[in-house]
């Protein structure tokens, strides 16, 4: 069994925990690392492109004329109307953010923060302008009376259908009325 060394005593490598490299080691590191060094810039030299690999064409561009702007093909750009309607909804999401925090904030002060009540305070608002928004876009053009003017022999027929589906796998049944 070898002996402790004695704590007293400073240690014996140059730093703490490393052993000492005499100087021919170090040499042949040093040589080694210099012919590495070496190697790496001729192989680079060797690899390098004789080609260009980018180019920037420095011909000076046209100067823009009084042209009117030419319709781009594809989707067009959106209607009034179109544009309305996103503020309209940019406008009603941003509006509820309040109530939702101010929902939360509310329930937090109480006690009773838990993430059901938090979801339901944060969607409430949103569900009910969406709900309003279904509900005037659906009666919005509403029309209950029908006018058919025909002239001559007409065979007309209405036909009914009714669906019904129930289950857990969906079984579908159609009623159809003629009249």
């Amino acid at each position: 069994m070898s002996p402790l060394p004695d704590p007293t005593q400073p240690p014996t490598a140059d730093k703490a925990g490393q052993a000492h490299v005499d100087e021919t080691a170090r040499a042949l590191l040093d040589a080694v690392n210099a012919a590495m060094s070496e190697a790496h810039t001729t192989l680079a030299a060797e690899q390098a492109p004789a080609i260009p690999t980018s180019y920037r064409d420095t011909t000076p561009l046209p100067a823009i004329g009084t042209t009117p702007p030419v319709p781009q093909p594809g989707r067009p750009p959106m209607s009034q109307k179109a544009t309305d309607a996103s503020g309209l909804m940019l406008a009603g999401g941003i509006a509820s953010l309040p109530l939702g925090a101010a929902s939360a904030l509310v329930l937090w002060v109480l006690g009773q923060a838990d993430p059901v009540n938090l979801a339901i305070g944060g969607a409430a608002p949103v569900a009910l302008v969406l709900a309003v928004a279904v509900a005037v876009r659906c009666f919005r053009g509403v029309h209950t009376e029908q006018h058919d003017h025909y002239e001559g022999t007409v065979v007309q027929n209405t036909t009914h259908l009714t669906q019904n589906t129930k289950g857990l796998i969906a079984k579908t049944t159609n009623n159809r009325r003629h009249h």
